[in-house]
């Protein structure tokens, strides 16, 4: 487990389209993450736009996060997804099976997209875990996602700069 957030970047941006499928079950933590996110985004790439969908839980993030990858509106078509909830594990095995979905599912679906998916659909172990990356400040997992976005985000405009400055080259052999 991570002991810190990684370091703040601030995005060179500017129209990028971040959705956020963010879970309302577990609400108190994942409110939190959600606004700890938007937050951080709102310092650190502040012309971004974002679109924000509310799911009932963490089993129906993938299936949200796949209709926004498939919008075929292309200005609507994200740039990079941030996916959030909270999964408290109980006495059986239900979350532990409902967080090795979603985790398989997003990863499928960023692969084959090629649209990042930040994954922060957390599997608890109980809410002092939860309250420690989703409230408090120190592992905070919704500033790390919009940290995570953002580098994101400046990477795969640095690639397509440099794919746009390589066919230029080639158009002037």
């Amino acid at each position: 487990m991570s002991t810190e957030l990684p370091q703040r970047v601030r995005s060179r941006l500017s129209g990028a389209n971040i959705s956020i499928v963010c879970a309302r079950y577990n609400e108190k933590y994942t409110d939190a993450l959600l606004q700890n996110c938007l937050d951080e985004l709102e310092q650190c790439a502040p012309y971004t736009r974002i679109r924000i969908m509310r799911v009932p839980g963490a089993f129906e993030v993938p299936v949200m996060v796949k209709r926004v990858i498939n919008t075929p509106i292309e200005a609507e078509k994200p740039d990079v997804v941030i996916a959030f909830g909270v999964i408290l594990r109980g006495s059986t095995a239900h979350a532990d099976l409902v967080g090795t979905a979603v985790t398989n599912q997003l990863m499928s679906m960023a692969c084959d997209s090629m649209i990042p998916i930040i994954h922060e659909v957390l599997l608890l172990d109980d809410e002092k875990q939860a309250f420690a990356r989703c409230i408090a400040s120190a592992l905070n997992r919704g500033r790390e996602a919009a940290r995570a976005a953002i580098e994101m985000l400046d990477l795969l405009e640095s690639e397509r700069n440099r794919t746009r400055n390589a066919k230029r080259w080639e158009n002037t052999k």
